[in-house]
């Protein structure tokens, strides 16, 4: 575990020079889409000199980068037309992650349709670990919504990992926490980190972000640090006790995150 004062936070940022976002802000590592979040086009590098100038760039600057994966992106659903382009997707962004040089590349845990037995989307889940090529971390993300969620219910996420710990490729996939999403998903923030670790055996990213609703509320809706409903010491426990990088995915430019990031240091 880290001690508190070694916790490395980041933050989300726009996508076109992430290495200028970083500085703007004063943090050692940014994460940030790669092409339109909601779209099925593949990823799209709007950095200055492509892949390998970004790559290159960041390495220079001392800037690590961590790639977010399309929120549309559902490798656990039983519906072919979207699981099939989401696995192709998801291999495209693996690549483009890899060509660039992220530590890692964070997707959301996905769903089943209402009428569906979950099994068959935690077993969806191994195969996509195994068809997807890895040439990074595969990082995933617990959710806040829906009750067929793969990643909102602490259950359901040792269920996919159960699934996942049979493949060839399982140790390069890691887990991505989410605050706003594991308050708003109903989960006890209070024994989060242990409960999360006895399941997965691992946190290797915190998206530390307030939530705008209530505990178990379902809603995935961010807020900036101590203006949401989140406690604030329940929140920078989680931080502190998951001992791993921060990202910052709460409203606003530069100087919001700026803010939040000296908000959570003085509670580390």
């Amino acid at each position: 575990m880290s001690t508190p004062g070694s916790i490395a936070i980041g933050a989300h940022v726009e996508q076109t020079d992430p290495i200028a976002e970083a500085q703007a802000r004063g943090v050692p590592h940014v994460q940030f889409f790669l092409g339109d979040p909601q779209g099925y086009q593949g990823p799209e590098i709007r950095y200055a000199g492509g892949a390998d100038a970004l790559r290159a760039d960041a390495e220079a600057a001392g800037v690590g980068l961590y790639v977010h994966a399309p929120y549309i992106v559902n490798v656990a659903t039983t519906n072919n037309r979207i699981r099939i382009p989401s696995r192709k997707l998801l291999q495209q962004h693996v690549d483009a992650a890899a060509a660039i040089g992220a530590r890692g590349l964070i997707v959301h845990g996905g769903h089943v349709n209402k009428a569906d037995d979950p099994e068959k989307g935690f077993d969806n889940w191994r195969k996509a670990v195994e068809a997807v090529d890895l040439k990074l971390p595969l990082l995933i993300e617990n959710t806040a919504g829906g009750d067929n969620a793969m990643t909102r219910y602490l259950d359901r996420i040792g269920r996919v990992w159960d699934a996942i710990s049979t493949t060839e490729q399982f140790d390069l996939v890691g887990f991505c926490l989410d605050t706003c999403h594991a308050h708003a998903g109903g989960n006890a923030l209070e024994t989060l980190v242990d409960d999360v670790r006895k399941l997965t055996g691992r946190i290797d990213l915190v998206h530390c972000n307030d939530s705008r609703d209530a505990f178990d509320s379902g809603a995935d809706r961010h807020a900036n640090l101590g203006a949401g409903q989140v406690d604030a010491d329940l929140l920078a426990a989680v931080v502190r006790d998951a001992g791993a990088p921060v990202v910052l995915e709460t409203p606003g430019g530069a100087a919001e995150h700026a803010a939040d990031a000296a908000w959570l240091r003085a509670r580390l």
